[in-house]
């Protein structure tokens, strides 16, 4: 059975008036896919529609072969909430809040218990062990990246849906980042759909679609 599966999703941009059409994608468990493709291409409106936070203008998104959309809000919320972790272009980090809260807060909200354990290790994998204190604004923008990543991985997601994970880093940070990713991916059975630019981490993936 597929995790994520896309059919014939289309979406009319209100801003611009651009009408964008995507090819069908399926997602099964394991399977690590990226979204290739330049800024402006829809890679972040393709992931908000697979993600059940964007409703496609014609089309169909299934979760686990249930037609998302078909859902109750409440009912979408918490499918997404326990099942999915995100971290996309717009990092959604609270400035009023620490690192450590910022990366607890998607887990709280959901009411996913979270061990000591856990956070400590992830936030040591991030090398974010000495910034959880601070706050956003006060730590640089690969270290929000980072954070922001952690809290997508928190909960070990189903699946994790990141948009441009790597594109602030560098190539060491960009390694560790895509191997953490990688190894709590094939640790809780997950998938992984990435959009990205980012030429440097597409021999990762199983399977590469391209987008124009």
């Amino acid at each position: 059975m597929s995790i994520i599966r896309t059919q014939a999703v289309t979406a009319q941009l209100s801003l611009s008036g651009v009408h964008l059409s995507f090819p069908d994608v399926t997602i099964k468990a394991k399977e690590k896919v990226l979204l290739l493709g330049p800024s402006g291409c829809g890679k972040t409106t393709l992931l908000s529609m697979m993600a059940g936070l964007l409703t496609p203008s014609s089309g169909q998104v299934f979760i686990q072969d249930q037609d998302v959309y078909n859902l109750r809000m409440e009912a979408r919320d918490r499918l997404r909430g326990q099942n999915f972790g995100f971290v996309f272009q717009s990092l959604h980090l609270i400035s009023s809040m620490s690192v450590e809260q910022n990366i607890m807060l998607a887990a709280k909200m959901a009411n996913i218990p979270v061990t000591q354990e856990r956070f400590n290790y992830i936030v040591n994998e991030l090398g974010l062990e000495n910034l959880i204190t601070r706050k956003p604004l006060e730590i640089s923008q690969g270290e929000q990246q980072r954070a922001a990543l952690a809290r997508a991985l928190i909960h070990s997601p189903m699946i994790v849906i990141a948009d441009e994970p790597t594109s602030a880093l560098d190539d060491k940070n960009t390694d560790s980042v895509m191997e953490l990713i990688e190894h709590q991916v094939a640790k809780s059975n997950a998938a992984l759909l990435v959009a990205t630019h980012d030429q440097r981490i597409v021999s990762r993936f199983d399977r590469v679609i391209s987008l124009s």
